[in-house]
């Protein structure tokens, strides 16, 4: 049997959490290496195993794989995630790159200025609602299936609801305006995959807020450049 695949990062979400959605809408259990100390993560970089010295890195089929688009992009074809052909490929690709935008935007927020919380806030939910949600509105629609891609969930459909579960933390009810993404949002939390995902003591790691990241800070004796200099 081969190995489970196991995953090096700091407790918390991160660029990681999307490789945690994927193997687990994927069905692949697997390992996790969380730092808890400033030491550990010293000690782990000086093993040599980072290419770039940073994290995320996914030990799997004997590859130390970093980068998070190359690790998602290698779990999303292992799994029958990735579409049937190029085409879909470049959609699902499209349709990512989008995600992964507005994904770091509500990623960084915690880390935003007090005078400056408001505004970013603000801009955030302009963005998803008035650039990001309309696409992925009108491609349910004009698509007229229950996927983003011919009627297959892959890698697009999957960090889509994760991004859509991140956006409701921020503000419940962003989806009103949104009757397509409401009722793919429904299908897809009912996969049992997703469901067993969803629910307490699953490996899905909580929001970052300013009272976990001081705890987090105090952990690691870091400051926030860290998440910049080690985080791909």
């Amino acid at each position: 049997m081969a190995a489970k695949p196991k995953l090096y990062y700091f407790d918390e979400r991160g660029r990681m959490e999307s490789v945690r959605w994927l193997l687990a809408a994927a069905g692949v259990e697997y390992e996790e290496v969380l730092f808890k100390t400033a030491e550990e993560f010293e000690n782990f970089v000086k093993g040599g195993d980072l290419m770039y010295q940073q994290v995320p890195m996914v030990e799997m089929d004997g590859m130390h794989m970093v980068q998070t688009r190359a690790i998602l992009k290698y779990i999303a074809a292992k799994y029958n995630l990735y579409g049937k052909d190029l085409k879909e490929r470049a959609f699902i690709d499209m349709y990512v790159e989008g995600m992964r935008d507005l994904n770091d935007m509500i990623m960084f927020f915690p880390f935003s200025l007090p005078e400056e919380k408001q505004k970013n806030f603000n801009y955030i939910m302009e963005r998803a609602t008035e650039r990001f949600f309309p696409v992925y509105e009108k491609a349910l629609k004009d698509h007229g299936k229950n996927y983003l891609i011919s009627n297959q969930l892959s890698w697009a459909d999957i960090q889509l609801f994760e991004v859509i579960l991140m956006v409701e933390e921020l503000k419940s009810g962003i989806l009103s305006a949104f009757p397509k993404l409401q009722e793919f949002k429904a299908r897809v939390s009912k996969l049992p995959r997703i469901q067993k995902f969803l629910q307490p003591g699953s490996p899905r790691k909580p929001l970052l807020n300013d009272a976990s990241f001081e705890v987090l800070k105090k952990k690691l004796k870091i400051d926030k450049n860290i998440f910049l200099k080690h985080m791909s």
